[in-house]
């Protein structure tokens, strides 16, 4: 691991007895307030989140790298994560994504090399992470759950362009004095 990526801490709710009962309930209420869940039952909300782990990262740790292939997607829960290039050994914050955005969804669906690191930018980030095995399981054993995870990461790859292209305008209105090339 590069450095900076340090190895998360992974936390499997199911089997850390009373404290692990009160991450359940915290991850049923916040899960069931995502846009990913609005359509789903309590009961298909609890089977989602057993093909997920909760994942949990300091600030500036690395989750994923630029020229990696994703073999996972990731739901912010808490903290923010900074997608990042680097320039000529310097590195430049693109966006940065809040609790209840989708990350690594472009490599993780077509499985070609990261063009951007994700970074972890405030203390006790927490991620939900689901690996592509759990996702191709997922697929054939509650397909109605994965149609909805990939409507999810749809409509964040959606805002997410919405979001640079934004950026990108207002950075060519001030270069370029209000024309746009």
């Amino acid at each position: 691991m590069s450095a900076g990526k340090k190895k998360p801490t992974t936390v499997n709710p199911a089997k850390n007895g009373s404290k692990g009962k009160k991450q359940r309930l915290d991850l049923k209420r916040f899960m069931s307030q995502q846009h990913l869940c609005r359509s789903l039952k309590v009961s298909e909300i609890n089977t989602l989140l057993k093909y997920l782990t909760l994942r949990q990262f300091n600030e500036g740790d690395i989750l994923a790298d630029i020229g990696e292939v994703g073999d996972a997607l990731y739901l912010v829960v808490q903290g923010e994560i900074a997608l990042m290039v680097d320039d000529q050994k310097k590195q430049y914050e693109i966006v940065r994504e809040k609790p209840g955005e989708m990350l690594g969804i472009m490599s993780f669906f077509d499985r070609r090399p990261r063009s951007v690191r994700l970074v972890a930018t405030a203390p006790d980030t927490q991620v939900l992470r689901l690996s592509r095995a759990m996702y191709k399981r997922m697929k054939v054993e509650h397909p109605f759950i994965a149609i909805n995870l990939v409507e999810h990461a749809l409509i964040n790859l959606d805002c997410l362009f919405r979001k640079v292209s934004k950026d990108f305008a207002q950075f060519a209105h001030y270069l370029y004095g209000g024309k746009a090339a």
